[in-house]
């Protein structure tokens, strides 16, 4: 028997997490040559070693967001804020803890038949629901069934491809079984479970995490409180409310902060940081993120590999690091951050050295010596990918790429562009996964979510045998393959991972940074001023 007693490692082990005050000249930089800065300090001894002697139980933490949720059904939302935000809600049968391991929630244990084809999992027997229902295996049935599609329907998730079927010997045992060996599997199983035959996750969604959904008013606030009934007792929170004030401006949110009327706000830049001074609570690490700009590959003239190859040997990620994340960035080469250090391929950062009369060559070649008008999207209320879409264009004039920038909302960004693929370039963050496969699976011809409308039939060969590949070390060499291949094609032009940092009150501890976007208010607490 396999058991949760065991750590999974995903690849994550080099992802350095650095709790620091922030100087005034924005100190605790990561490094701009594709490694991450090894080092950290701490102003802060007693909450860096975890003492809790001052902490208070009780107390409401006011978030700020720049967005607001898109959808309040886990399986329906796109966007990384929403998740982040309702991950507080659901549980899965297992969490992603801060070394991009897999630890115990619902599930108690688990085995794996020798084949690989059968994982059966045994689930904790106290776990409820808000509503105060039992959580059992059917209302795992009923999730899994919707997110495979076994329910008829179309399936939810892509990370459940491989699934054939799932039983339920008795109410605490789930038994599913792959159609082939699926190598990122275990790692899908982070799902949120929800009950059974409930349908209003939309609107009054329904988990068993840490915290339940209260209140969402549009343009508002999203409220969540204090489930007093969550399962387990290591992880019960400590604050009995959390509320998410919707603020697209960061500045406003800054000012908030310093005014006490707002107790944390997430992505504060390095100007922010400096403007709070050492009176609040900063902590900065990287984010197992790709800030990238995307390019529509059917889209004439981007649909010319030597276009993009163009573009790509034009720009200066250096530059942008530089000026628009002011020092706190990691280059990138591929879609991939250094955090995933077991997958990641070293060298890619540097396989675009700005050569503008390379580019200007290429672009002869492809037929656009004169140059042509490239439209950037941006949604509005990210000012990074915004101030980054800035100096791109500045950057493309001397190759005579005329680049207008069309600012949009994050709905519309959703909607226009990830949705449904119509834009020619776009500026974006990526979030991170544990799994190689949910970030370079991105690109497979038959993901419904491929904006790039990239094909490429040895590409998708190359990630379906990675998949299926069990062996960690040749599974790492195809996904290294992978990003080579879109690195060569210049499919899109890899930027950096940005270092973020979150700002809070000065007595509001307990924050972690993990390798996925999550915000744990289980364990953060307030301690007496």
């Amino acid at each position: 028997m396999k058991t949760l007693k065991k750590s999974f490692t995903v690849g994550l082990s080099s992802l350095t997490v650095f709790a620091v005050i922030l100087s005034g000249c924005g100190g605790g930089k990561a490094q701009s040559d594709g490694a991450a800065n090894p080092s950290a300090s701490t102003a802060n001894p007693s909450a860096a070693a975890g003492g809790t002697s001052n902490k208070m139980e009780g107390g409401t933490v006011r978030v700020a967001m720049s967005t607001e949720p898109d959808n309040l059904d886990p399986y329906l939302s796109a966007a990384t804020d929403t998740n982040a935000m309702m991950d507080n809600v659901f549980d899965g049968l297992f969490e992603v803890g801060e070394a991009g391991t897999l630890t115990p929630a619902i599930a108690e244990s688990y085995e794996v038949s020798e084949d690989g084809l059968k994982y059966t999992f045994h689930l904790r027997q106290e776990v409820k629901f808000h509503d105060g229902s039992d959580l059992t295996s059917a209302d795992v049935h009923s999730s899994y069934a919707k997110l495979a599609g076994l329910d008829g329907k179309e399936p939810l998730s892509s990370k459940f491809s491989a699934v054939q079927s799932v039983e339920t010997p008795d109410e605490y045992t789930v038994v599913v079984t792959l159609k082939t060996v699926d190598a990122a599997f275990l790692s899908a199983n982070i799902a949120a479970i929800v009950p059974e035959n409930y349908e209003q996750q939309s609107t009054k969604p329904i988990g068993a995490g840490p915290f339940k959904f209260t209140e969402y008013q549009s343009g508002q606030k999203l409220v969540l409180e204090k489930n007093e009934q969550f399962y387990d007792k290591d992880r019960a929170p400590v604050l009995d409310r959390v509320e998410f004030q919707f603020m697209p401006d960061q500045n406003s949110a800054v000012l908030a902060l310093q005014s006490g009327n707002i107790d944390m706000v997430p992505g504060v830049s390095a100007q922010g940081a400096a403007q709070l001074g050492d009176t609040f609570n900063l902590v900065t690490g990287p984010q197992n993120m790709v800030q990238l700009m995307a390019l529509n590959n059917t889209v004439a003239p981007l649909d010319n590999e030597k276009v993009r190859q163009a573009i790509n040997y034009t720009i200066d990620k250096d530059v942008i690091i530089q000026t628009v994340a002011e020092g706190q960035g990691t280059k990138l080469g591929s879609n991939m951050s250094p955090a995933m250090a077991m997958f990641y391929q070293e060298g890619l950062e540097n396989y675009y050295t700005p050569d503008l009369e390379k580019a200007k060559k290429l672009l002869s070649e492809a037929g656009y010596a004169q140059g042509f008008d490239l439209a950037i999207t941006v949604p509005s209320n990210y000012q990074m990918h915004v101030d980054t879409a800035q100096v791109i264009a500045e950057q493309l004039k001397p190759i005579g790429i005329q680049v207008s920038i069309k600012q949009i909302e994050w709905s519309s960004w959703l909607e226009n562009v990830y949705g449904n693929g119509e834009y020619e370039a776009t500026i974006i963050g990526l979030t991170g996964k544990i799994d190689p496969n949910e970030v370079l699976g991105r690109y497979e011809s038959t993901y419904k979510k491929n904006f790039y409308h990239y094909k490429n039939n040895a590409y998708d060969a190359l990630l379906k045998q990675a998949r299926t590949e069990m062996n960690e070390e040749k599974r790492s060499k195809l996904y290294k393959e992978a990003q080579k291949m879109l690195t060569e094609q210049a499919v899109a032009v890899y930027i950096m991972d940005p270092s973020r940092t979150t700002a809070m009150a000065g007595n509001l501890e307990g924050f972690k940074i993990y390798p996925v976007q999550k915000f744990d208010f289980a364990e953060m607490y307030y301690t007496q001023k």
